[in-house]
């Protein structure tokens, strides 16, 4: 399959537009032709054939089912994401198809499954368009994710939006994509004691339909017996997984790094089956996907402006219609520091905390020194260990060398004849004087009386 760069064949681009342009003319758009609304019924806003839903005919409680793991990277460097634009040519055919590809390096921290229109959306069984729920998310990247039926505009599946548990399928079984608390990427199918688990929840959670890659190998044949299309109304599961539309997907490579792929298309006429979605990502790396929204509704966002071709926007042209309304979507988004004040000893800068010397961890809550680091002789501070008078070193472990005396042993002795004195007080004559144990903490007074001076020339023992 050819790959070709954006930016090196502008030219090629336009070219391939025009061509499309002409051959669309008595076409319409692609997200009038929602092949993928997830129910079919009479309401939907698509033609009524080869619709599907999220399966259901199974309920699994029990951890029964399959599934994958992978740590997610957590590179967190800038940029976050990195997305490009590609042109590809699908082998086999005369099709060319044009789409995004998005690298997030830390999907924990940036990678979030956002309801339409924000939170609570879902409960109030609200549709908005992807631009829209991604402004209000401030999301750098968004596309398309779960599914909703489009009689009543209900979310579908399980979803867990940014820790909060929004739907439980009860078990139901489809393609799952989900983030967990420790930065456990979960692709496959689900039981309901999955999801639920507690030691180490879903932070992100969303159901798709066919698990496309499971690792580096096509899996579309078993996610066709596994997901189970006995409720489905209209058409059939193999012409949905066969037909050429537009789709979106996500996975991941090897380094745990988040892929989300988008490919604009219109059903029957451009885009990619399932089949070449998973061949096209297993040569770019990808271990585990799953297929997510597709069809009229694949639409992506990026800097907060649509970036899908073709364009959503109403425009005058009569081929170009109003966006459509869809349920969640992947949002991709700056890190926020945890807690945003990064706990009062540090400076939130990128969305990771600088800490102040002293302190240290995510959120800038620990001490750098923690007892009883400083020993007998001294006291930790959020400047490391604070050494009683007479005392030095990174533990407070060392006595101050003869001929010095106080805090951070500071001065020198005033006796006679080069005598030693207090290394607490500065006092000579200190072994007959019992001032030897003494011990002045940081920010006390030491005694006022100054050193007295010896008489004789040979100190006193």
């Amino acid at each position: 399959m050819a790959t070709l760069s954006v930016n090196g064949h502008f030219a090629l681009l336009l070219i391939w537009i025009g061509i499309w342009l002409s051959e669309c003319n008595d076409i319409g758009p692609s997200l009038d032709d929602d092949l993928l609304s997830p129910y079919p019924y009479g309401h939907s806003h698509g033609p009524s054939h080869s619709h599907r839903h999220v399966r259901d005919c199974q309920s699994v409680v029990h951890g029964n089912v399959t599934h994958q793991t992978w740590p997610a990277s957590n590179h967190t460097g800038v940029p976050v994401a990195e997305s490009k634009v590609f042109i590809s040519d699908v082998p086999g055919t005369t099709r060319w198809v044009t789409g995004h590809i998005t690298v997030v390096h830390d999907p924990l921290r940036t990678v979030s499954v956002l309801e339409p229109g924000g939170p609570g959306g879902c409960g109030m069984n609200q549709r908005e368009v992807v631009e829209e729920t991604a402004r209000a998310g401030s999301c750098l990247y968004a596309q398309n994710g779960g599914f909703f039926d489009t009689r009543t505009g209900e979310c579908l599946g399980n979803l867990v939006s940014d820790g909060v548990q929004v739907r439980d399928s009860k078990g139901l079984q489809n393609a799952q994509f989900g983030i967990r608390r420790d930065g456990t990427l979960v692709f496959g199918y689900l039981s309901e004691e999955d999801v639920q688990e507690e030691a180490n929840p879903f932070v992100q959670l969303v159901s798709g339909v066919v698990w496309l890659l499971r690792n580096s190998q096509v899996y579309i044949n078993q996610s066709i017996q596994a997901e189970c299309d006995t409720t489905q109304e209209t058409g059939n599961f193999r012409h949905f997984v066969d037909v050429v539309s537009a789709r979106t997907a996500v996975g991941h490579d090897e380094e745990g790094k988040l892929i989300l792929f988008h490919i604009d298309g219109q059903t029957d006429h451009r885009g990619m089956n399932l089949w070449e979605v998973a061949d096209f990502l297993k040569g770019q790396g990808v271990i585990n996907a799953i297929n997510l929204d597709g069809g009229g509704s694949s639409t992506y966002v990026a800097n907060g402006s649509l970036a899908s071709y073709p364009s959503d926007h109403c425009v005058s042209n009569p081929m170009w219609r109003c966006p459509r309304r869809v349920s969640t979507i992947l949002c991709v988004h700056q890190p926020q520091c945890q807690p945003e004040d990064c706990s009062g000893h540090g400076t939130c800068i990128n969305g990771h905390c600088q800490c102040q010397e002293g302190w240290s961890g995510t959120g800038c809550d620990t001490l750098v020194c923690q007892p009883p680091a400083c020993g007998a002789h001294g006291v930790c501070t959020q400047d490391g260990c604070a050494c009683d008078a007479g005392w030095r070193g990174k533990n407070c472990s060392q006595e101050c060398p003869l001929g010095l005396y106080g805090l951070d042993c500071g001065q020198k002795c005033q006796c006679q004849d080069m005598c030693p004195c207090d290394p607490v007080t500065g006092s000579c004559n200190a072994l007959f004087q019992g001032e030897k144990n003494q011990s002045i903490h940081r920010g006390m007074e030491p005694p006022v009386t100054p050193p007295p001076t010896q008489s004789t020339s040979s100190c006193s023992n």
